[in-house]
């Protein structure tokens, strides 16, 4: 495995210190089966596949203003396309299902529980009836990261919510979404009189800038929150394994595969865990933004 430089790579350190305790044990091919361990963390220009290794196409940087833009395929980059594709045939399989019944059973049932869940306890929970206008973006967003969160578990996988560009993506359309919800609902003008808190007009140099930071926060925390949790998995398993190769012996195999089984258990429940608290959070802030009598919220923004 070929990794990436540096500047792409968001786990060098943990990769740099499991490589060193491999090479530490001087035991032939040790570094590179703790590189094989890394391939769920390392974001490569290599895409491993049960039938050898497809190197994705990487493409000279640019310059705009002063920065340097790399628009060379990554594996995390091939593994959201991948996802989008999958959510596109799942959903075309499932309308499929519904046409021709009218009482969804099996796949179709499970898809429906899931939607019918969210606009009841996240949507309509936390915007209110008006609410449901977005609904189509959440349940999108929640089937997309669920997909991602899952593809990181599978052989030759990788999970690209691991990866901080992506979650920064997805935080960002939130931080639209809120801005955009809380406009359509209050009015441009009501909107921009909430950023002076309500204070006395000699306050707002203070309370302006404090608003508009507050503006940020959320996103940032959908952003760090959702890649922080992904990641933590992975490290784990990696250390645990990494575990048998550190004291050179198989004997110790036992409790670090028992624990690896049940972290890996345990991912599959953050998955959709993680899924959900995404798409909760961001419900839960656009509902901020709407009137009190909608939401029965506090119209915060």
């Amino acid at each position: 495995m070929h990794d990436v430089p540096d500047t792409v790579s968001v786990h060098g350190a943990v990769a740099d210190t499991l490589r060193a305790a491999g090479a530490h044990g001087g035991a032939p091919g040790k570094e590179n089966t703790f590189g094989e361990l890394l391939h769920h963390l390392n974001d490569t220009h290599d895409l491993e596949t049960p039938f050898g290794v497809i190197h994705l196409p990487q493409f000279p940087p640019f310059e705009v203003a002063g920065l340097s833009i790399d628009l060379s395929i990554t594996k995390h980059v091939a593994f959201v396309w991948i996802a989008a594709l999958f959510l596109v045939v799942l959903a075309a399989v499932a309308v499929r299902r519904s046409v021709r019944r009218e009482v969804p059973t099996g796949f179709g049932n499970v898809l429906e529980t899931i939607v019918v869940f969210l606009r009841d306890q996240v949507v309509i929970a936390n915007m209110g009836v008006k609410g449901l206008r977005y609904l189509p973006y959440l349940l999108t967003t929640f089937f997309f990261i669920l997909v991602m969160n899952l593809f990181g578990l599978l052989p030759y996988g990788a999970s690209a919510t691991g990866n901080v560009s992506v979650t920064a993506g997805l935080a960002g359309i939130a931080f639209i979404m809120i801005q955009v919800a809380a406009i359509r609902d209050q009015g441009l003008g009501h909107y921009l009189a909430h950023l002076t808190g309500g204070v006395h007009w000699a306050l707002w140099p203070i309370m302006v800038p404090i608003e508009i930071l507050g503006l940020f926060t959320k996103p940032f925390a959908l952003c760090i929150r959702l890649f922080a949790n992904m990641i933590a998995g992975h490290v784990v398993l990696v250390s645990l394994i990494g575990l048998i190769l550190m004291f050179h012996s198989y004997i110790v195999a036992a409790a670090p595969v028992g624990f690896a089984v049940g972290i890996f258990l345990l991912e599959l429940f953050v998955a959709f865990l993680q899924a959900y608290i995404f798409v909760m959070l961001t419900s839960m802030f656009m509902g901020l933004g709407m009137r009190q009598e909608e939401t029965g919220g506090e119209g915060a923004h």
